[in-house]
């Protein structure tokens, strides 16, 4: 494993990959958004499949997708999930605490991690940008931007990854930018509203109410979270408890407006 301070913005205009990344920004808190920065990033480097996520206590993937293969990027997300995580040190070797790239390839993965994650899916290699979550929010969180090469793509090279660590910086910002106003735009959303209404819902919980509005069976939640049925009625219960209903009626009721909700 790799890992190094990437080059201050000043210094990018020399990264081939650095002047692909305005073509991103019209795509800002936009849908397309993943499917535009993968195709910048494999314009310049032979990556198949990309994913933002946070770890820590409260893990969560904010966007991922693939680009000229099937998408399996969060049946990873899950396998990572079912136990890798809670021992993964990949992004943590280096004793530096600043924003940071990393380079990986499997072989250097812990055993279960690569089982699970790698070799199941055909990942050979990863870039990742990354910097620590802020202590107030979450004192052992990392913020990961990662891009995985596939078995059918060539190794990256030398060059390749130091144009990627070149361009670090502003991947990090513009991922930190599109989530920021994909967050600002969801405020409406039935997460916000459910969070509005009860902040102490934890995320796994949420993601199971949410579910249950969509109109999934809770067997169905297990399967699509990666979790033993019994575990997501343990969730559903406790968010249950903690926004003062019983029933999933109740939990549409709270997606009401008011005034519909009083009828």
């Amino acid at each position: 494993m790799r890992t190094w301070i990437p080059d201050l913005p000043a210094e990018s205009l020399g990264s081939s990959l650095a002047q692909r990344l305005p073509m991103v920004v019209p795509a800002l808190g936009e849908p397309g958004f993943g499917a535009c920065l993968l195709d910048a990033m494999a314009s310049a480097l032979p990556v198949g499949s990309f994913s933002v996520y946070r770890t820590g206590s409260r893990p969560a993937i904010f966007l991922s997708g693939s680009r000229g293969m099937p998408d399996t990027t969060r049946d990873c997300w899950h396998a990572y999930l079912s136990g890798p995580i809670r021992s993964d040190r990949t992004l943590r070797e280096a004793s530096v605490p600043q924003l940071r790239v990393c380079h990986i390839t499997a072989p250097e993965v812990p055993a279960e991690h690569r089982a699970k994650v790698y070799d199941a899916h055909g990942v050979m290699e990863r870039v990742s940008v990354v910097e620590e979550e802020p202590a107030a929010y979450d004192d052992n969180a990392l913020f990961a931007v990662n891009f995985y090469r596939h078995t059918h793509q060539r190794p990256l090279s030398d060059a390749q990854l130091a144009d990627f660590g070149i361009a670090g910086r502003l991947l990090m910002a513009l991922a930190r930018k599109h989530i920021a106003l994909t967050r600002a735009d969801a405020a409406n959303e039935p997460g916000a509203r459910l969070l509005a209404r009860c902040p102490a819902l934890t995320t796994q919980e949420l993601n199971v109410c949410l579910r249950l509005l969509r109109g999934m069976t809770q067997e169905g939640i297990a399967s699509d979270m990666g979790l033993a049925l019994p575990t997501v009625k343990t969730y559903r219960n406790r968010a249950f408890n903690r926004l003062g209903i019983h029933f999933r009626s109740e939990l549409f009721a709270l997606m009401l407006p008011e005034r519909e909700a009083a009828f």
